[in-house]
């Protein structure tokens, strides 16, 4: 297996004007896509993290189960590497205080209307449901909607943006304002990448552990993160996506690297299955030899899949035509706004009487292209676009 690509000894200049990667730009679709089909399989899985819940009825629930708990490992991660990548270049252009003002005005903006004018509206089955228990019968809605505050899937939103936020923090500190002078290596320069992907997934897999060991706790409230567990994670990957702008990893990364992810993800999920029911799976506890062969193998698998992903999107999926512009342009609306699409969803496919997996199924066939009907509808209203 060969570490290097193919040599070429020019360098081009870090503020260099560079070709759109549309090939970055389908994999960020298809990554939302997995979104809302994530969270379409929440609502009938034995999970319950979401805004509309169905008891699951059978034990096809469990399938989706396993289904939500393998994207989890990494398709958060990935879009954190693929935010990351686009910092540098944002700052770049816009300079420190510009840069602020954007973040704040594109994430920002989102995360407070969401949660003021979205999420309410997500919360009626939740309070109907509340009444017709019992259990909120003298609160009024607008006292629950506070009391079971939590910012949904925009915790992702909240989370870039505090780290964006400390990016242009760091990069005021050290005065390095654009990195322009610093020559950024051609799209055809070697690479080494098989050790330092290897160490990188070791390193990720202790401070994991560590982390999980003092912080056991799966949820974060008011600040509503559903995954703690996983943000070294994302921080790590944000890391490596700033890097791998400045030093064009994506593009220098061979062929092989791919093969290399797709063999190593393989591997860690037959693993990763195997150790869960020897070792005790969930039940393994935090800080425990157990647990900690259970993360080097759910690492394994996460950093092989999101390698093998953006090999196989940038040889495969390079296409920047019209359908492809649409689906880009709209994808960030879709992440914001489907979740009025998935309960509104739910509550209309409540009384077919089918498999938790063919109602997942039936409500991902309905929800995937009126999120994007949807998205590319409001995006349509005047100031929409500036922060959609």
């Amino acid at each position: 297996m060969s570490q290097h690509a193919p040599p070429a000894p020019a360098a081009e200049p870090a503020g260099a004007p560079r070709t759109r990667l549309h090939y970055i730009d389908n994999l960020r679709v298809a990554l939302t896509v997995l979104v809302v089909l994530h969270h379409a399989a929440l609502t009938y899985s034995n999970i319950p993290v979401w805004f509309y819940l169905e008891p699951a009825g059978d034990a096809t629930a469990g399938l989706l189960d396993v289904f939500i708990v393998l994207n989890q490992t990494y398709f958060m991660g990935l879009f954190f590497l693929l935010s990351g990548y686009f910092t540098p270049g944002a700052a770049d252009r816009r300079g420190g205080r510009g840069f602020v003002r954007e973040r704040l005005v594109r994430l920002g903006v989102p995360f407070l209307l969401f949660v003021l004018l979205v999420r309410p509206v997500l919360m009626i089955p939740s309070y109907q449901g509340a009444v017709a228990e019992g259990l909120a019968a003298d609160l009024p809605f607008w006292l629950f909607a506070i009391v079971a505050y939590d910012p949904g899937p925009m915790w992702f939103v909240e989370v870039l943006l505090v780290f964006a936020l400390a990016y242009a923090l760091v990069r005021r500190l050290r005065r390095d304002r654009a990195a322009t002078a610093v020559p950024r290596p051609a799209d055809s320069a070697p690479l080494r990448w098989l050790w330092p992907v290897a160490g990188f997934t070791l390193a990720l897999a202790a401070v994991s552990f560590l982390w999980r060991w003092v912080n056991p706790a799966p949820y974060w409230p008011v600040l509503g993160l559903p995954s703690p567990d996983y943000l070294p994670q994302y921080l790590a990957l944000f890391a490596v996506g700033i890097l791998a702008f400045r030093r064009n990893w994506f593009t220098r990364l061979p062929g092989a690297a791919g093969w290399y992810g797709a063999a190593t993800a393989l591997a860690g999920l037959a693993a990763y299955f195997v150790a869960q029911g020897a070792l005790g799976g969930p039940l393994a506890l935090p800080g425990t030899p157990q647990a900690l062969v259970l993360l080097v193998l759910e690492t394994v698998l996460s950093v092989g899949t999101m390698l093998a992903l953006l090999v196989f999107f940038r040889r495969f999926a390079t296409g920047g035509g019209r359908l492809s512009r649409f689906l880009s342009q709209n994808a960030f609306a879709v992440y914001v706004l489907h979740p009025l699409v998935l309960v509104g969803g739910g509550v209309l496919l409540a009384g077919w009487e089918a498999p938790a997996v063919l109602k997942f199924l039936g409500l991902s066939a309905l929800a995937v292209p009126a999120c994007w009907a949807l998205a590319a509808a409001v995006r349509a209203l005047p100031g929409a676009r500036r922060v959609l």
